[in-house]
């Protein structure tokens, strides 16, 4: 079972989808025995790298918003303790004389 053919996400697959509803038109006696089974395997197979190639580009993106995010904490820590949270440390140094 495939997904929607003419999604956009599948440009790379165009011919192969032609190729295999050309072969689905032939006569049912000649789909029974099997002749459109090398543009289904193609098919699958170029679906299969398409998909491979939209998660990847996916996962790419996601690390990015990540980063994105991460910096801004980062930047918003610093803003509240100082550069290298400078600020923390002493207070834990404070906090730590007193508790001795």
């Amino acid at each position: 079972m495939h997904p929607q053919l003419d999604s956009p996400r599948f440009i790379s697959c165009q011919e192969v989808i032609e190729a295999l509803e050309q072969c689905h038109r032939r006569s049912y006696l000649e789909r029974c025995f099997g002749i459109c089974n090398n543009e289904k395997e193609a098919l699958t197979k170029c679906l299969h790298e398409a998909r491979m190639e939209s998660q990847k580009h996916q996962i790419l993106k996601r690390k990015e918003e990540r980063k994105k995010v991460q910096d801004n904490w980062k930047k918003l820590k610093e803003d509240e303790y100082g550069d290298e949270q400078f600020l923390k440390k002493l207070l834990e140094r404070e906090k730590a004389k007193k508790g001795n």
